[in-house]
């Protein structure tokens, strides 16, 4: 059995094969014992969960462990989205957030995600704590008591909430409904059976679009796919919009906290292009000045937006974790984002939210009266054309090996451009003659590396990735 591990968005395994009600124990009692640590315990835990299997039952047995320890536990009546519960954690003063859930990933995935009191991501000080207390408690081979959970109802340590009326109170701040309400739009709403049901189908409603909605029963398969909004699994979201006159689908994925947009013609719009968008639109609707927050891997159509309307560029490895730190440290930003669909604006969580972001897209369309492909036109004509794919290339090298020999065969030229930097931000990242760079990031926990491109065209692009991966074959042959 593997330990319990923190990632960039928390603890995942398959449910009952290290995703066990034990292990779910050990790492709250682990929780419980960091917050002690920090003196905050007295503050109460937020605890909410995903649409998965079994996820509620997780979720009151952390409740039950927190209580155990005399920890106040805020327990949601429902499946409730990410982003709520870290709203409701900052509006609440808690002391930080457990959420059960494994985000997007396939279905006999679960996942426990510790969120601290700034209701952002937990840094990898806090996470590694966190693996430290949980390994000691599973080696010491005693499993965690809790609390019975109606026992601890009636002593006030576990209370039900319901965290919806205030955070579509401050998506409804955020957003601006009138705006999207003379739109008169219609729109598909796809949250692939995920915690966005009753949220941003009501929200969208109340701004007096017509609402198709998709998918709003609870099922813990999630149809048999992943319930991520990338293009490969919203085949049957984009055949309705194309067979229907509507002007968006909104997609979210399974806590609601990643977007996919669909364009009113059946086009999947990359994720980039709609950071893109949104910050040209937010500079020019709201007047914001602050810092654009970005990850390494993150387009730079957003660099030449920023540098056109004078605002300051911050780059962050990759993973909201890092993007969310920055917020707390300067919360005077315009957005912060990164290509995998992670995107958020000043005043609101330092963590992503597809919710708000489909909210936004919503009220840019209803504003400006354009499809996003013209309003992708008339970006390209003013800042210049820019193309992103993401690729996985295989490798067979550890990730210390593989920057050890990329730095002994450093590329002068790749897709027939010259080198003009390296940026070690996040593993190695070259940019290009010509506006083009490429980031190659090896995987920490599967065999490959991630490639990250963008160029002026595709045939730019498919150049590129062939000298990546001549370049990884040549590493992997180096070392045998």
């Amino acid at each position: 059995m593997a330990g319990i591990k923190f990632g960039t968005s928390g603890w995942r395994a398959v449910i009952a094969e290290d995703f066990t009600f034990d292990n779910v124990r050990i790492a709250s009692q682990a929780i419980a014992d960091y917050l002690k640590e920090e003196g905050i315990a007295d503050r109460g835990v937020i605890v909410g969960y995903d649409t998965r299997f079994l996820s509620e039952r997780f979720a009151l047995t952390a409740a039950a462990v927190l209580a155990r320890n005399g920890i106040k536990a805020f327990y949601t009546s429902k499946p409730t989205p990410t982003p709520a519960i870290g709203y409701e954690t900052v509006r609440r003063n808690a002391a930080g957030s457990i959420n059960i859930t494994a985000s997007h990933n396939p279905p006999e995935w679960n996942g426990l995600k510790f969120s601290p009191y700034w209701g952002g991501p937990a840094p990898e000080e806090i996470t590694s704590r966190i693996e430290e207390i949980s390994d000691r408690i599973a080696r010491s081979g005693d499993i965690p008591d809790e609390m019975d959970s109606d026992d601890a109802k009636r002593k006030g340590l576990i209370e039900y909430i319901d965290p919806r009326p205030f955070y579509l109170d401050r998506i409804r701040e955020l957003a601006d409904m009138r705006r999207i309400e003379e739109g008169g739009l219609k729109v598909i709403v796809e949250p692939m059976y995920g915690t966005a049901v009753g949220y941003l189908d009501s929200l969208l409603r109340e701004a007096g679009c017509r609402v198709v909605l998709l998918h709003r029963e609870r099922n813990p398969l999630f149809g048999g796919m992943p319930p991520e909004p990338a293009e490969g699994f919203l085949a049957e979201t984009i055949k309705a919009v194309r067979s229907s006159d509507v002007a968006l689908g909104l997609c979210t994925d399974g806590d609601a906290d990643r977007f996919g947009i669909i364009d009113g013609d059946g086009t999947f719009i990359e994720p980039n292009y709609i950071l893109a968008l949104l910050l040209r639109y937010i500079i020019q609707s709201r007047g914001w000045k602050g810092e654009v927050v970005k990850t390494v891997a993150t387009t730079h159509l957003l660099n030449r937006i920023a540098g056109r309307y004078g605002l300051p560029i911050y780059q962050t490895p990759v993973g909201f974790k890092h993007l969310g730190r920055r917020m707390v440290e300067n919360p005077d930003i315009t957005i912060a984002c990164e290509g995998s669909a992670g995107f958020t604006i000043r005043g609101h969580i330092p963590d992503k939210d597809g919710i708000l972001t489909c909210m936004l897209v919503a009220e840019m369309v209803a504003a400006l009266g354009k499809s996003l492909r013209e309003l992708l036109d008339e970006l390209y004509r003013e800042v210049g054309r820019l193309v992103f794919r993401e690729e996985r290339i295989p490798m067979r090298i550890d990730r210390e090996r593989f920057a050890e020999l990329l730095e002994g065969n450093l590329p002068d030229r790749l897709g027939g451009k010259r080198v003009m930097e390296i940026d070690r931000t996040d593993g190695f990242k070259f940019i290009l003659e010509g506006g083009s760079w490429i980031g190659l990031r090896p995987s920490g926990t599967e065999p490959l590396v991630r490639c990250y491109m963008e160029a002026p065209s595709e045939e730019e692009i498919e150049a590129i990735h062939e000298d990546a991966e001549k370049l990884i074959a040549k590493l992997s042959k180096e070392v045998g």
